[in-house]
């Protein structure tokens, strides 16, 4: 599985069996990084696609020095799963 960076389109994105799964964010400021929403195409649910595109755009965010805001409920629920994270919210 690879996961792209689209710096225009704000989001982190892989492609399976021809569909699009992603994880779009904004910039709020040079500093904050707003995850808003998480998805999956329904035919590529329960194999931890929304998992690994969340820890990516995490780890981009502390490589980058990004506080984060986890707009979407499942970056919010993936961060309080993983206490990793949570020094990363703004």
């Amino acid at each position: 599985m690879e996961i792209k960076h689209d710096k225009e389109h704000q989001k982190f994105y892989l492609i399976d069996s021809d569909e699009e799964c992603s994880l779009k964010y904004m910039m709020e400021d040079s500093k904050t990084f707003n995850i808003l929403r998480v998805f999956v195409h329904p035919n590529l649910r329960n194999k931890g696609f929304a998992a690994e595109l969340t820890k990516t755009a995490l780890e981009y965010a502390k490589e980058s020095n990004l506080k984060v805001v986890p707009s979407c409920s499942y970056a919010d629920y993936f961060i309080n799963q993983n206490n990793e994270y949570k020094e990363l919210l703004a």
